[in-house]
């Protein structure tokens, strides 16, 4: 005897991660909203206060982002490990490490830049995740996620390498996470942020390769007109 629809474990994935998705789009959605009528209404003096107004839900997305990994783990999501581990961890440093633990960096233009290209990508990645999950697909939805990350992730790891350097200054004065170990040792948290900004780059590389890779997959079938001779 078939088991109903809403019982079998193809129905109850699919059901979980338009859930996940749907959360995300959200999330993602109401910061980009949130920061686009804060703009508009305040201007520049927006920009400095980015972090106050919105940080929370924006780090309350980015925590909940790392079910990605045990979805890729599961056999839940068809992706790649690594690659994801990498995005994912690139804006956990920068947000919770670098951003949250240093009020003078909260301030920079650098934060409300972040912010913008982090949900430019996320909401067209989770719109697109969504839709197909329930079958639905549109060409220029599935172009544009292919696509607007070509641009834009550079941006994101230039972006992320400034805020880096802008935080070297009051990681050093404050001495913020560096510490003292046994027989004279100490770890010198600006230093380890230098060796990180050299593996970002790294990384990135690594990633955009993945992702070109993955995109020329994705968009074999894309459909393209051809003029009548």
């Amino acid at each position: 005897m078939a088991l109903p629809a809403w019982l079998q474990p193809r129905y109850r994935k699919n059901t979980y991660l338009f859930i996940y998705y749907l959360i995300q789009f959200c999330g993602h959605s109401w910061i980009f909203t949130n920061m686009t009528v804060r703009f508009f209404s305040f201007g520049e003096d927006s920009m400095v206060d980015t972090f106050y107004a919105i940080g929370l839900v924006m780090r309350v997305c980015q925590s909940i982002s790392l079910l990605e990994l045990l979805h890729i783990c599961a056999g839940i999501e068809p992706n790649h490990l690594l690659p994801r581990f990498l995005q994912l961890t690139e804006r956990i440093i920068i947000l919770f490490v670098v951003i949250t633990s240093q009020e003078e960096v909260q301030e920079k233009y650098v934060v409300c830049v972040l912010f913008i290209f982090w949900n430019l990508l996320d909401m067209v990645r989770y719109t697109y995740s969504m839709l197909s999950v329930i079958g639905i697909s549109y060409a220029v939805l599935t172009w544009l996620s292919q696509t607007l990350w070509m641009p834009i992730y550079p941006l994101c790891v230039l972006a992320e390498a400034f805020a880096i350097y802008q935080s070297l200054p009051y990681f050093e004065s404050s001495g913020t996470y560096s510490t003292k170990l046994p027989f004279d040792l100490a770890i010198y948290f600006p230093y380890v942020l230098k060796m990180y900004l050299m593996m970002l780059f790294i990384g990135m590389y690594f990633t955009y390769s993945h992702l070109y890779s993955e995109r020329r997959d994705v968009l074999q079938g894309f459909p393209v007109k051809k003029k009548k001779v």
